[in-house]
């Protein structure tokens, strides 16, 4: 199985760095890595370039122009791009552990999509490893948010013994997913009618779930951790939830507008 890694960034050069930083150290490393910025930021390309020289696989940065919030528009844009099976969503504000990527294909089954965990740090231990990229957090790394800590215990062996009741706590964010490209192609990707942030990544798995591809959560395992920002615009979430509830209701399995859009006519 091939497998590849799909991180989405925007005006975010310094987190991006220090994601980077942590897929240089993986254990098992994907097949590609794909670099989505929505937008075209100099900084981020310096960034990008000077992972290259030291990547095992191959690097690809695909942009588009910045036109508020289109993170579904670019993942969906990468996804067209990869010929991998298997492809692995992370944001680029999210630093993983070593074994990162080899959960994601360990764990990785026909008719599922994964769910992992995001870990929150605090603007302390954010700036922390944002002065230090090389470092990977852990379970004992201050300034993890209350609960949320135990999410960091690495036991992929007790993963799928809970993935049914993690699912209840943990909710669907796509900045830690894991997907059969196959799946993706059939659901026809992120909805891109979908303005503004919010729900697209709910309304997508929503639709597997309406074709039968069922959710599991890696508690225990794919672990990431998510650096501390400002809370981002909520322009248009309103409409995007009920583009979410009405997929919900009508049993809805391909969006019109996703990733057919990039692929080769």
């Amino acid at each position: 199985m091939r497998c590849g890694l799909v991180v989405t960034t925007h005006d975010r050069p310094d987190a991006l760095e220090c994601v980077l930083a942590s897929v240089s150290r993986q254990s098992r490393w994907p097949d590609e890595i794909t670099v989505a910025e929505d937008g075209s930021d100099p900084a981020t390309a310096r960034v990008v370039h000077g992972f290259e020289p030291s990547s095992r696989c191959p690097v690809r940065h695909v942009t588009q122009p910045h036109e508020g919030f289109r993170a579904g528009r670019i993942r969906n844009a990468a996804i067209a791009a990869s010929d991998c099976d298997y492809l692995v969503l992370l944001d680029g504000d999210m630093v993983v552990d070593a074994d990162f990527v080899a959960d994601h294909v360990a764990l990785a089954r026909p008719g599922r999509f994964s769910q992992g965990v995001r870990i929150l740090l605090d603007e302390r231990a954010t700036r922390a490893l944002l002065a230090s990229p090389g470092r990977l957090p852990g379970l004992l790394t201050p300034g993890l948010g209350g609960l949320r800590r135990s999410y960091a215990v690495h036991a992929p062996a007790l993963t799928s013994l809970v993935r049914g009741i993690a699912g209840t706590v943990i909710s669907i964010k796509s900045c830690n997913q894991g997907f059969w490209r196959s799946d993706l192609l059939a659901a026809n990707g992120f909805d891109e009618d979908h303005s503004g942030w919010g729900y697209e990544d709910k309304e997508l798995c929503a639709r597997l779930e309406n074709a039968g591809v069922r959710r599991q959560t890696l508690l225990f395992a794919a672990i990431a951790f998510h650096l501390d920002h400002a809370p981002a615009a909520r322009h248009g979430v309103d409409s995007n939830r009920e583009r979410w509830l009405e997929t919900l209701r009508s049993g809805r399995r391909r969006c019109e507008h996703g990733i057919d859009g990039h692929l080769p006519a």
